[in-house]
């Protein structure tokens, strides 16, 4: 299961407002390969459920996770930082043994 903060939640409407997407597009979280920690994470707005999908509903933004990617995203919580460390949104993954310093790659 993927869930989003409050922060993240607030972050995700707001990107949809601005780019005049309605409540009808989700979250498609999903896992690549690439990075220097040899997987990164991708996050892009989509309407279109693929029949691998696993979707989850988190404080009212729907997610839609694909099945090999849900093997390394279960248990991560989405959040978003707007600090002087960076700015963006940042994956609590569970699952990662080791992150790169940009936090966008992840190994397990």
């Amino acid at each position: 299961m993927v869930s989003v903060t409050d922060k993240a939640k607030d972050k995700i409407v707001e990107l949809r407002q601005k780019d005049g997407l309605n409540d009808n597009y989700a979250i498609r979280v999903a896992v690549q390969g690439g990075g220097c920690s040899g997987l990164m994470y991708d996050l892009q707005f989509d309407t279109a459920q693929q029949p691998n999908d696993h979707i989850v509903e988190d404080k009212g933004i729907k997610i839609y996770v694909d099945r090999k990617s849900l093997l390394y995203l279960a248990g991560t919580e989405l959040d978003f930082s707007d600090g002087l460390n960076g700015k963006g949104f940042q994956f609590k993954n569970p699952n990662a043994s080791r992150t790169c310093g940009c936090g966008e790659s992840f190994s397990v």
